[in-house]
Parts: C-alpha cells; structure tokens; sequence
C-alpha cells in the first residue's frame, strides 16, 4: 500500500519483518535551526524471503513551511507547495509508530541520520518514539564488508554501480532501492566466497555500460535463500548497531569546549585584514592578519556538499584528507578579501605560480563553497588527525571523537552530504610546485546531531 495520507491499514508493532525506511527532511540554513520531516517513506520486508509485504510513504507539512528553503529543495525536490495540503506529523505519527516500533530497522545511514529526526519528531509532539529490536545500518556494513569498490559508497553511488538507475532521494524509491544494493551486494559477496582463488574483489574484470529495466531487477529462490543468510548476519543489536568504529566519545563538561580567539565572519572587519611575511626556517611565509593579529575563524552551520576527499597524498604517502562545504555570504566576503590581500602580497613579493582562488562560485551546487583541510600527523608507527572532532547531539550535548587510526572510509560515514558542522579554521598561505593560494586547515570541526 502506498499512500500520501495515513495508511488505511497498518501492521500491528512488534512483528517479525525488516522496516527498511527513509526520510527527507529540510536543510538547516542558519545557526540554532534544526531539521523538519518532509516525507516518510517505508517499507516491510520478509527477512526469509527479502520480499517487500507492505509499503508506505506519505509527505509531511513541518510546522514551519519558511523551513523549506531553496537548499532543501534543491536536495530533495520537495517544495513548500507540495507539503502545503499535506498531514502534519502528528497526523501520521501513528501509523509511522506501528510501522517501526518492535522491528528490526534498515537503512543507508540511518543511525547517524534518520534515527535522530524520527526521535526529534515525536519529541516535538510529545509522544515517545518507536525503539527497534536491532538496527541494520547499510552504510558502515556495506563498507566493511563490500569495501570501497563501489566509490564512496553512497546510495547514488552503489545504485550507479549496480545499474540500478540514479537516486531519486524520494523515501520510497530510495528504501527500495536500497533493499536492492543490499541483494546484490550479499551475491557479490557469496560468489567470491564460493570461489575466492577465482573471484575476488581485486580480480581485474572488464567494465561494461550496465542498463537495466525494472523487469530486471528479480532473484531467483535460491539466489534469496543465500541473500537470508545474508540478512541474517548483518542484523545488528540496537545498542551496538553498524561497524565498530575505531573511535570513542568523551563527553564534553560544558563550556569547557570553547575555542578562544576564533572569530566569527561578522566580527572580522575586512579593512583591517592585512597580510605579513614571516621567517619560516630558511624561508619566509606570509600570514593573514587581523587587526595586527593572526586571523583565525569559525563558522557555523555549514553544509557539507562532498564527503572527504583522497584524491592526493603527502610526502609520507598519507592521503590528504579534505571536505567540500558550502558558505554563507558573510564568510565568503572575508575569504575573498583575505585571498585578494594575500594575492597582492605574492605577486609583490615576485612569485610566479599560479594563484588558486579559495572559494569556488560556479561549482556543481552554484553556492559558494571552501575546501577544509583535515591534517595528520606522525603518531608513532601510525598516524592521527591533527583536527579535533566532536558530535553535536538534537539536545545540544557536545562529545569529543577520540580516534585510534586514520581511516578515510570510517571519517567519510561520518561527514554527509547534507549534514552540518561548524569549523574552527586557520588560514594558511602556501606557494609549492607553482601552485600558490590559501589552505582552510580545520582546527575543530562539530558535525551536528551525530
């Protein structure tokens, strides 16, 4: 049953079925502003057959239509008219409440994600939330179990890879298409199982176009029954659901986690940023200034556009770690400033490189956006980020990421497009290899509701 209204029939809670879900929810846009519900979509499947037995969707009008900005909308394609005759969530909280309570939960990066917005709904409306009895969170097992060879192993990703046709972040089409990755993935894996001095994920195999229809997508029986024990082992406890990750958290006493001499974009007078040249071991290195002071910055609410980044490496082959955030005006306005200052310096001082602009205005998102830099460092036989990390809880609890190891594929589960953080950042004027401009290098980055 599909429906965009309350469901006229609903499973009872505590059934046996796997509640594979999604949500699609507004884009916060402003410091203090949190996520509002804009569609719900789910469906239940047999875990002895992994065949969909009920299904439902509906949109959701938040309490606030202003929420749904030109961002959100961009994301998801859900605008402020198509919620505007839609159910408020108290209307269906109900029928999501059956659907979900007592099962077992699947989705792509629900843990982080949509388990909190389905928590801060029912706290907005005074009703407690559903509990799962286990939790299968697609994004961390697939990695850990799939590896990176489908990218970086986002939904859109792993549906270009299978053939299964582009992402539509619609929930219902998106829970179904994760149900899918899911089937083709256990296969994948069951067959190299079956023959690993044959096939194996470092085989080298031609690449072909891959097109499918709908039609296309079936398992035969005994290709299900394999994909049940599948299921089966990837079925997590809900207290300790996904891949262990290879950090902890530590809770941060408050107002301890303060970070002097950081200053806000409306803070910064930009007549006032200046840049000097300092002696750097035989060599000398500009700075950006002030006041008379190094400029350090922060901002908050920034929109992560592109997860983290390895494309390079350093002298010591360690990748070079970075993510893709979207700014607002005000920040921009200052980095311009202090790349036209630091420009001007460099061409004074006779540099011949080429100058890289710190923000790009004709990207992909047609917003501007920064490069963050998340260094590491030599630990011993290994390395470690030299960037402290935190999670912001929906309740404003801030817990510090202590992590053993560097791993890119564990920090990009953590840094979602479409998620928010606020950056602590240098700024860091480099000219290498005929290549100059700014580095943003991230002291602290806050990812929210984590």
């Amino acid at each position: 049953m599909d429906t965009a209204s309350p469901a006229k029939w609903v499973p009872h809670p505590e059934g046996p079925e796997i509640a594979f879900f999604d949500t699609e929810t507004t884009v916060p846009s402003r410091k203090g502003e949190s996520y509002s519900l804009l569609e719900f979509g789910a469906i239940l499947v047999c875990p002895k057959r992994l065949v969909e037995v009920f299904s439902y969707s509906t949109l959701i009008k938040p309490a606030d239509l202003n929420a749904i900005s030109v961002t959100s909308v961009r994301c998801n394609g859900i605008s402020r008219e198509s919620v505007g005759s839609a159910p408020t969530f108290a209307d269906v909280a109900d029928t999501v409440y059956a659907i979900l309570h007592g099962r077992v939960w699947a989705g792509h990066n629900i843990v982080r994600f949509d388990c909190p917005r389905i928590k801060e709904a029912y706290a907005e409306i005074g009703r407690p939330a559903p509990e799962p009895k286990g939790l299968i969170d697609t994004l961390p097992l697939l990695t850990q179990r799939f590896g990176r060879r489908a990218g970086n192993m986002k939904m859109a990703s792993l549906a270009t890879y299978f053939g299964l046709g582009r992402q539509s972040h619609r929930s219902l089409d998106d829970v179904r298409m994760n149900l899918e990755v899911v089937k083709y993935c256990a296969t994948v894996l069951f067959l190299e199982a079956s023959l690993p001095d044959v096939l194996s994920a470092a085989t080298p195999i031609d690449e072909l176009p891959i097109t499918r229809t709908d039609t296309d997508i079936t398992t035969s029986s005994n290709e299900t029954s394999v994909l049940v024990a599948h299921i089966e082992e990837m079925k997590l406890d809900s207290s300790n659901a996904g891949t262990a990750p290879s950090y902890t958290t530590v809770p941060i006493i408050e107002g301890s986690s303060g970070f002097s001499g950081y200053l806000e974009p409306e803070e910064v007078m930009t007549q006032h940023i200046t840049v000097s040249t300092l002696p750097f071991g035989q060599f000398a290195k500009m700075a950006v200034y002030h006041k008379d002071v190094p400029l350090h910055l922060c901002c908050a609410n920034l929109n992560v556009c592109f997860g983290v980044s390895t494309k390079f490496l350093d002298n010591a082959g360690r990748p070079k770690l970075n993510i893709v955030v979207e700014i607002p005006e005000n920040l921009c306005k200052v980095l311009d400033k202090c790349d036209e200052v630091a420009h001007k310096m460099s061409q004074e001082a006779g540099s011949i490189s080429q100058w890289r602009p710190l923000v790009k205005k004709d990207g992909y998102v047609n917003l501007p956006t920064v490069r963050l830099h998340i260094p590491t460092v030599a630990n011993g036989d290994h390395a470690i980020y030299s960037t402290e990390m935190y999670q912001k809880e929906s309740s404003g609890n801030i817990q510090k990421l202590v992590f053993t190891k560097v791993d890119a594929s564990e920090l990009d589960t953590l840094f979602i497009p479409g998620n928010m953080l606020d950056a602590f950042f240098d700024l860091d004027v480099y000219d290498y290899q005929q290549n100059a401009g700014i580095r943003l290098v991230a002291k602290r980055l806050v990812l929210h509701s984590k």
